[in-house]
């Protein structure tokens, strides 16, 4: 999933909402913060998305506290760990553009 996904369907969808990303001082980073902080996106290219690759989205939940964190991935199921949904590219991508992640 790229930018160009994420600025089409803020355009075309007629919502507007702003995307930007997040870094701390130490380097975690979080890709996109979408909705003014509703909707933070992590994309992972990884078949299989372990605990260290959710450790930006862990701090970012408990710092900023957005209605959701997402690790858009490789893998095969959706699942949610610690309050995380790792969830399939495709699966993302029918969610956005269904209407079912930003209101």
């Amino acid at each position: 999933m790229k930018m160009q996904e994420l600025s089409a369907h803020a355009s075309y969808s007629e919502l507007g909402y702003d995307i930007n990303f997040w870094r701390t001082r130490q380097g975690l980073e979080v890709d996109f913060v979408l909705g003014g902080g509703e909707v933070a996106v992590e994309v992972k290219g990884a078949a299989r998305v372990d605990n260290r690759d959710c450790r930006a989205l862990r701090v970012f939940l408990m710092e900023q506290k957005p209605k959701k964190a997402i690790v858009v991935c490789g893998e095969r199921e959706e699942r949610v760990v610690d309050g995380i949904r790792i969830v399939p590219w495709q699966s993302f991508l029918r969610q956005l553009w269904g209407g079912q992640l930003l209101a």
